[in-house]
């Protein structure tokens, strides 16, 4: 039978390319999705400050959180614990590097810190000159001596210059002694210092960010850094660089799985719907076989046969072709700074094999799914049955069916019953597919029942073509399931998505700006000076002024079963002062309570609650003394000055008087509508990657529509030259298959729409308590402008096609 099937495939070239089609686009976005995880799990970074040092030892980024009440966990409970990444840089006590200097065979150890560092327009980064061997740099020019410094070649300055540099919230101006010159491309440009220059811009006197060893052996070195460390050779030591590639690589793992794994459920309906409608249009050929003496078993090989070699042959080129789309998705990520761009995109056989494996058990399934039907006519009946579609409802089917919508309907319960504010968001998403999969499997009935309630409008505006129209969708109900099913998948798909994502933006700014009462903000990004607080709250006309700090903390106890891995936002604030926080009414604490809490950095610490405060859901955060969270941030101070007006005073001269105060300082000056726009710039990133994946998604999704489509008109040449002979113009014919091309798009929107409600409605009951989702009207409108617009141009473009020529010539070429 496999002899055949390669026989029936190069007689059936339409078939073969829909159903090569459907499969290689899959695989290609599984393959590429497979990249970015196997990206976000090895997180490489080429080595660059530290490429010269065999051995770098770093700060532990993680911190082991219980998953249960510690209380009641036995030592041997090593499993009940999970590992948080520490969003703050983690430094190490400069006396460690006293005790590697006394391992045997260790010949050298250069500590090595690191700071922003403003060159006039130009960022750098600030270190001390004795770590420029770790590179190493090559140096025209004398070292730094205090008030001097050595700058990157790349910056164009030359020896002898005085410039202005601010760091660490102070600015001054230091004379160019030198010129380094990197082995490499760098990311960052350097600027290097005097030692003791060096350590009292870095904000942390006393502390390394990482520490070089030359020579020695690797186990001697980590048995004397002990729990004071982490111990890295090789491509690991590019992570101490740039730790927050580890979060980033975290991240990275969740979007790839989410994206692949909704591209593989989709990939699972498209191939069985493509194979499905071939096997359909086939039934007349299936039949014969039948009914000349082929068994069930031959006919199914048959239909095996021809799908694995289309999905052989689809699977071999997408798999070569993944890489090329993976890095070109990695790029955008990087382009958009969701990823940082040091990570070194990774793709080795491992995703090439999972999504090969995943595509192929698709086109198994499928064509098991597609020849089931017709391996089980009976030779007798074999004829009738190819002519009028009858039984299209399974047990199979309807088991997927009602399992679907029991999963959806339970996660839209759980939205609304336990969940609160974003968060919600992750079990409204996976509602979407188990609605749209749930109706996927019956949309054959579904199909049938919809045309039957829109005949009266449809009859109403097309007459005698609607009726025909009607009539031929359902009769043909199987073949119009196939492209009701992915279009309402895209419409689905992107409307859910994005209304969730429009919805979660607005909630986030309303919060914010509810909780907002500066007039203006001073800030300077590598970080404010403390004194600059005192001279803010001096400028006539301020009422009130606080720093503003935000980072994450870890509560340890009493336990906080719903913190995991993620800990709690954080804010810091000038009004408090001490070891006081403020917690939200819904973490049930009371005034008087202690939390043990681990900073940011992983400095534990004690703190007592002295007020308890009314939350909106969702966007809860414990509120600590400024002077208490920033020394454990990774900048050391304070990124911001939020600034209240006195009543009377117009925002606009309070922001004309802050930046002649602040005159000369290394800062800039800011009213609300600068805070507001930061904080929804910082939202765009979180909707540009959802957007990103509902476009890949969508992108698939087209292409089945468009597939899809144009295979079922252009197999219907027959149909349409019977129709011309008995009476239909060739217009009335094209206008006939525009009905339904309209019937198709309208039923899949509805459906689509009904879909993207079963995710919406939960979602926006939670966090905003309306219906209906926050955005514009018009994206609605435009998913639904292209739904149509496709259905069309993919029925009426191949119906023009198949009606060229004398009707009597398509009606001698069979089906």
């Amino acid at each position: 039978m496999f002899k055949l099937a390669l026989r029936t495939l190069r007689l059936r070239k339409g078939g073969f390319l829909a159903t090569f089609v459907a499969v290689f686009f899959g695989a290609l976005v599984v393959s590429a999705c497979g990249g970015l995880m196997e990206t976000g799990i090895r997180s490489e970074t080429p080595v660059q400050r530290l490429a010269a040092a065999p051995i770098v030892v770093g700060g532990q980024q993680t911190l082991k959180l219980p998953k249960e009440d510690p209380a009641a966990l036995e030592p041997e409970d090593k499993h009940k614990f999970e590992n948080a990444t520490l969003p703050e840089r983690v430094r190490l006590d400069a006396g460690l590097a006293g005790r590697l200097r006394a391992v045997p065979g260790v010949t050298d150890v250069v500590g090595e810190i690191s700071f922003p560092a403003q060159i006039g327009a130009a960022s750098a980064l600030g270190h001390a000159w004795d770590s420029a061997v770790l590179t190493p740099y090559a140096l025209s020019g004398q070292a730094p001596k205090p008030g001097e410094v050595v700058v990157d070649a790349g910056l164009g300055l030359a020896v002898g210059d005085t410039l202005p540099i601010a760091a660490h919230g102070t600015a001054g101006r230091y004379r160019i002694s030198g010129i380094a010159h990197a082995p490499q491309a760098m990311q960052d440009a350097a600027v290097f210092f005097a030692a003791p220059d060096a350590e009292r811009l870095s904000g942390h006197p006393g502390r390394f960010d990482t520490i070089g060893v030359f020579g020695g052996d690797v186990a001697a070195v980590t048995a004397a850094v002990g729990d004071a460390g982490v111990v890295a050779t090789g491509v690991d030591r590019g992570a101490f660089e740039f730790p927050e590639t580890g979060r980033s690589g975290e991240n990275l793992i969740v979007l790839a799985a989410v994206s692949g794994g909704l591209s593989a459920l989709v990939m699972v309906f498209v191939v069985a719907g493509t194979l499905t409608l071939s096997t359909q249009q086939r039934q007349r050929e299936l039949a014969l076989l039948r009914a000349v003496g082929t068994t069930p078993r031959q006919l199914r090989r048959m239909v095996l046969g021809e799908a694995l070699v289309v999905g052989v042959l689809a699977v071999g080129v997408a798999v070569v072709l993944g890489p090329v789309l993976g890095e070109w998705l990695f790029g955008q990520l990087a382009g958009h700074h969701v990823v940082p761009d040091v990570l070194r995109y990774e793709q080795g056989w491992v995703p090439a094999v999972v999504a090969a494996g995943a595509s192929l058990l698709a086109v198994v399934g499928a064509s098991f799914v597609a020849g089931r039907r017709a391996s089980r006519i009976r030779p007798t009946e074999a004829l009738a049955e190819a002519a009028v579609e009858r039984r299209w409802l399974t047990p199979i089917r309807l088991i997927v069916a009602i399992l679907c919508f029991a999963g959806g309907t339970a996660l839209g319960i759980v939205t609304v019953a336990v969940m609160t504010g974003p968060v919600a968001a992750s079990t409204a998403g996976p509602a979407v597919m188990l609605w749209a999969f749930g109706l996927a499997a019956i949309s054959p009935g579904v199909t049938k029942l919809m045309a039957t309630l829109l005949r009266w409008p449809v009859e109403a505006l097309t007459g005698v073509n609607g009726r025909v129209a009607l009539r031929n969708t359902r009769v043909g109900a199987v073949r119009a399931a196939g492209a009701v099913t992915p279009i309402m998948l895209a419409v689905g798909i992107a409307t859910a998505n994005i209304y969730l994502q429009t919805t979660q933006e607005a909630v986030s700014n309303q919060a914010y700006t509810e909780d907002l009462r500066a007039d203006a903000v001073v800030a300077a990004p590598g970080g404010l000076d403390p004194a600059v607080l005192g001279r803010v709250r001096a400028v006539p006309g301020v009422a009130g002024a606080s720093e503003y700090v935000t980072s994450t903390v870890f509560v340890e106890k009493p336990f906080d079963s719903d913190q995991h891995d993620d800990g709690r936002p954080a804010l810091g604030v000038s009004e408090l002062t001490g070891n006081a926080v403020e917690v939200p009414s819904t973490f049930g604490h009371h005034v008087g309570d202690t939390l043990s809490l681990r900073l940011g950095d992983g400095t534990p610490v004690d703190v007592r609650v002295t007020a308890v405060t009314d939350q909106r859901p969702g966007f809860e955060r414990l509120v600590l003394p400024a002077e208490l969270l920033a020394p454990h941030t990774t900048l050391g101070l304070a990124p911001q000055l939020l600034v209240r007006a006195a009543p009377g005073v117009d925002p606009a001269t309070l922001t004309t008087r802050l930046r002649e105060a602040t005159a000369g300082l290394p800062v800039a000056v800011g009213d609300r509508g600068a805070l507001i726009a930061a904080h929804a710039k910082g939202n765009e990133v979180g909707a540009w990657v959802n957007y990103l994946l509902v476009g890949m998604i969508l992108a698939y999704t087209v292409i089945s529509v468009v597939n899809t489509l144009v295979t079922a008109t252009a197999r219907r040449r027959r149909e349409f030259g019977v129709q011309r002979l008995s009476g239909f113009t060739r217009g009335q014919v094209l206008r006939m298959a525009g009905v339904e091309g309209g019937l198709i798009a309208t039923i899949a929107v509805l459906l689509g729409t009904l879909v993207a409600a079963g995710a919406i409605v939960p979602f926006c009951l939670v966090v905003s308590g309306s219906l209906l989702p926050s955005g514009p009207v018009t994206i609605y409108l435009a998913v639904l402008a292209i739904a149509v617009v496709l259905s069309l141009v993919a029925i009426l473009v191949p119906a023009w096609a198949a009606t060229r020529g004398r009707a009597v010539d398509a009606t001698s070429i069979g089906e």
